[in-house]
């Protein structure tokens, strides 16, 4: 009796296992829930995908403090602030006391006088120091100021010229970072030399001064002229305020691409394989500053500062981290058209793929972008990219021939997987038409499916052979 119970437990065990079977097999020969399969397949992909992308912006931060760690050592992005004239006077505040008497006290404020003509040359060499593998450009520059400020418009101060203490006047310029400076700037005014040092006095208006202190006493005059070279070390960028009334800034350089940065561009540029020339000529109307003011008067603010900072940037020749970061964000696109084109083979080769060999598939699509990152950083993108793209077009045909056991297959599959991957580096390299070019690119691959799509039978899949 046990016996017997034991034999129908077993025939039905295998009944189960047969209709389980039975049911897979469906699942596997319906091109319906096999597309289903592979779109789920697909959407899965993109954890890893994005995984990919925060290991591209983690090496892009490590390049960011490798740049900031040489930029510490070296000196940083330099701002040039041409020189301001401080012109000390005396006023007289009245003030009450608890039993209401008012006495005169007296008081010192400051009026601030821009340069009336301001020109500035500049000669920049940059650079690129190595960290690592991470590269960072710097920069030695040679400057030279000139320029002179004009009188005072006394009607529009509503200064008394007397109480002006001509003995105490001082002329500030402006440095970002003090580490770069070279030499110790000698400003030449009316033809005679002063010794500019720090000056870290509470009125000044920039944030590292360089200053001096000049006798006007004799001519009690504002109007009076200057020039001084200064010897920079910098990295990655040289700025400048925009303080002149009327300004010529030009900057020349040895480097190939620069980026013109800030609230104004060149009126004029010259870019050649090795060298760049620019030139600026702005005037007062496109600054946010008066040309004198008194102290108490909020001018030279940070957001007034920011309309009127421009200058170059000087970029590295190829951005490598960008570049992959961009060829990740279309991995989510080869892996679908990859498996569609798989799909359309297997279809018309009346094959059947096991989706275990999706996944692997997959899976060597996406190790590809570790492999183009960590080659891009050693042998720089183009080439990485080439090694990348052929290793994963090579390893995908020889898997996809060996289990189709067909040559042409697997050769046509590496053909439309190798334009694709050319499809995509061309599109890298492009900016104001790549978008032209992948929306005609797509449109293309759309209108060849759709062609492939007719020559299938879909009405018949169960008579596809299963792969042996």
């Amino acid at each position: 009796m046990k016996h017997k119970v034991l034999l129908k437990k077993q025939a039905m065990e295998t009944n189960q296992s047969t209709k389980e079977k039975t049911v897979f097999q469906q699942l596997q020969e319906s091109v319906g829930a096999k597309l289903f399969l592979i779109a789920v397949l697909t959407l899965l992909l993109l954890i890893p995908s994005s995984w990919i992308q925060y290991l591209i912006e983690e090496r892009q931060g490590r390049q960011d403090e490798a740049i900031q760690e040489i930029s510490s050592k070296w000196s940083g992005p330099q701002l040039i602030e041409s020189p301001i004239l401080q012109l000390p006077y005396k006023t007289w505040i009245k003030s009450t006391d608890v039993n209401g008497k008012q006495t005169l006290k007296e008081s010192l404020s400051t009026i601030y006088l821009l340069p009336e003509t301001l020109d500035i040359q500049t000669a920049v060499k940059p650079e690129i120091l190595h960290r690592g593998i991470f590269d960072a450009v710097v920069y030695h520059a040679k400057i030279r100021l000139n320029g002179k400020f004009s009188a005072l418009e006394w009607k529009k101060s509503g200064i008394n010229p007397e109480m002006i203490l001509w003995d105490k006047a001082k002329i500030v310029a402006g440095i970002s970072d003090f580490k770069g400076l070279k030499n110790t700037p000698i400003i030449k005014i009316d033809g005679q030399s002063y010794t500019a040092e720090p000056d870290f006095a509470t009125e000044n208006l920039f944030a590292n001064n360089l200053g001096v202190q000049i006798d006007l006493a004799a001519t009690k005059n504002s109007a009076i002229q200057f020039n001084y070279d200064l010897e920079l070390r910098g990295s990655e960028a040289l700025n400048f305020l925009h303080l002149g009334k009327n300004s010529t800034i030009k900057v020349n350089g040895d480097w190939n691409n620069p980026s013109f940065t800030g609230a104004f561009l060149p009126e004029s540029r010259n870019i050649t394989e090795k060298q760049f020339g620019s030139t600026w000529k702005m005037s007062n109307f496109n600054r946010p500053f008066p040309q004198q003011w008194i102290s108490g008067q909020q001018v030279l603010t940070p957001q007034n500062k920011i309309k009127a900072t421009f200058g170059v940037k000087f970029l590295l020749p190829v951005d490598q981290y960008q570049k992959t970061m961009r060829s990740a964000k279309y991995a989510i696109l080869i892996i679908l058209l990859s498996f569609i084109s798989l799909f359309f083979i297997e279809l018309l080769n009346k094959v059947k793929v096991n989706l275990l060999q999706y996944v692997l598939i997959g899976a060597a699509m996406i190790i590809y972008y570790t492999l183009l990152l960590s080659f891009t950083e050693q042998v720089g993108f183009a080439l990485a990219y080439f090694i990348a793209s052929a290793a994963t077009v090579i390893l995908v045909s020889t898997f996809i021939g060996a289990f189709l056991r067909n040559k042409k297959a697997a050769m046509a599959f590496a053909l439309i997987l190798s334009i694709f991957y050319s499809f995509i580096y061309v599109i890298i390299q492009l900016q104001d038409l790549a978008l032209l070019f992948g929306s005609i690119g797509l449109f293309i691959t759309v209108a060849c499916l759709m062609y492939f799509s007719v020559k299938i039978n879909w009405n018949k899949p169960e008579e596809l052979p299963t792969q042996a």
